[in-house]
């Protein structure tokens, strides 16, 4: 019942997240879809940290240079989600109240990203496992840990 929960939980957040990026674009005194460029940055953060997830499974440190760099990456892809509506704001491309929608949208998606990262994979796991998936995969710990 816990991993509906969190499966619904994370649904709702990435809808709620993406109605106000659609608000900024889609409402009438705003009209135009320039905003909707952050949905790259959306794509773009979690890589580097699913990449370090996967490779580096050696668990012996608490850091390393491949995880800090990768975390470097992250933050540099928020930061720019969070700075390209500010400059097309200060451009006049876009309207500052578009600007606020876009950032409330920004801080409910990178919310939800991260809390997709932290929940732990046992409990998304029994969802990933559809008619056709194929077997699970097996990684070197010998637990299964499908990506989010």
């Amino acid at each position: 019942m816990a991993g509906i929960k969190a499966l619904v939980g994370l649904s709702f957040g990435g809808a709620v997240g993406l109605m106000f990026l659609m608000l900024a674009c889609g409402l009438e005194q705003y009209g135009v879809y320039w905003p909707l460029f952050v949905l790259i940055f959306y794509v773009l953060t979690p890589i580097p940290l699913l990449i370090v997830r996967r490779l580096g499974e050696d668990g012996d440190s608490s850091s390393s240079a491949c995880r800090e760099l990768a975390f470097f990456f992250a933050t540099g892809i928020v930061v720019s989600s969070f700075g390209l509506p500010v400059v097309l704001a200060r451009a006049t491309v876009i309207k500052w109240g578009a600007c606020g929608l876009v950032m409330a949208g920004n801080v409910v998606i990178f919310a939800t990203i991260l809390a997709c990262l932290l929940v732990p994979q046992t409990i998304l796991m029994d969802f990933s496992n559809g008619p056709y998936s194929g077997p699970p995969q097996r990684s070197r710990s010998g637990l299964s840990a499908p990506p989010c």
